[in-house]
């Protein structure tokens, strides 16, 4: 198991603003994020896939890091997502990051092609990591099979665990199946796992799991920050019925164009609906559902 340091807490994985003509906001981009960090969040896993990262190019994505550190947002609470179908991107965009003196990583597997082996993905990640080749890289898994249909097996990350021991430190989990957390947290003591939901964090936390890496970050970060630091305590349950109804109403909805939806309304900026091609923004009849929705549950930003 690594012998680096422990890390965890409340990740968001940041929404991506976009202007009328579907360029990147990066204006927009760093004052959402730092208002999140200003809100409780522990750190950012920015071009995620509520950051819509793979309707970016990679250099859209570089330029945003860069106008991200350059704007003053610490390097060390960022958690870039850096994993691409090819080696080459991969390579390119986890080289970028720790040039920033950003050393966290969240990597997909390569999600193109299905059906491939183990073998085939560890030989990816493997190769990612050595082309890299630096010391300073803490590279966290992204597995979420709903999304790209490739999963990532126990056995895999074992494999890569004991191969990069000082490398591979955590793991979000997507998978949206707390058997496959609760597994991971149990078979791999130590290592960093994320449930990819706040719906898993409390059960997560209770044996080992590090906190979450959680969309609706964006928009109740409060309230999830608020559980992970008083879970130990009476209140723990009571915290999390509440925070788990709010992620249930909004997941009942596009999840990407709702989130972008309330921010919008709640920060009275409309560019902040707009989400890029082949996603489309919340209508506003699902919209106004919506906020009647979280307005029952006496929901404010």
């Amino acid at each position: 198991m690594n012998t680096k340091p422990a890390y965890g807490g409340v990740l968001v994985p940041a929404i991506t603003p976009v202007t009328s003509d579907l360029a990147p906001d990066r204006d927009a981009f760093v004052d959402h994020c730092k208002w999140l960090l200003s809100e409780g969040a522990t750190g950012l896993a920015i071009f995620g896939t509520t950051s819509e990262a793979n309707s970016f190019s990679g250099e859209e994505r570089r330029a945003l890091l860069d106008h991200l550190v350059d704007s003053g947002v610490p390097a060390d609470v960022l958690m870039p997502g850096t994993g691409a179908c090819s080696i080459t991107e991969s390579v390119e965009l986890t080289r970028h990051a720790l040039s920033r003196g950003v050393t966290r990583t969240l990597m997909l597997p390569p999600f193109y092609y299905k059906g491939v082996s183990d073998d085939g993905l560890f030989r990816f990640y493997s190769e990612v990591i050595q082309r890299v080749g630096d010391d300073r890289l803490n590279l966290y898994l992204y597995h979420i099979p709903p999304m790209s249909q490739v999963p990532l097996s126990l056995d895999l990350v074992e494999r890569l665990i004991n191969a990069f021991p000082k490398t591979v430190v955590g793991l979000k989990d997507s998978s949206g199946d707390w058997s496959n957390t609760k597994a991971l947290i149990e078979r791999f003591p130590g290592f960093q796992v994320f449930p990819g939901s706040e719906v898993f964090m409390l059960d997560a936390l209770r044996i080992g799991g590090v906190g979450c890496i959680t969309a609706t970050g964006n928009v109740n970060i409060k309230g999830i920050s608020a559980l992970y630091r008083a879970w130990e305590t009476d209140q723990a349950d009571a915290m999390n019925e509440t925070m788990v109804t709010v992620r249930k109403t909004i997941q009942a909805y596009p999840m990407v164009p709702a989130l972008k939806f309330i921010l919008s309304r709640f920060h009275r900026k409309e560019s902040l609906a707009t989400v890029r091609p082949p996603l489309v923004p919340l209508a506003d009849d699902k919209g106004s559902a919506l906020l009647a929705d979280l307005e029952k549950l006496n929901f404010k930003l």
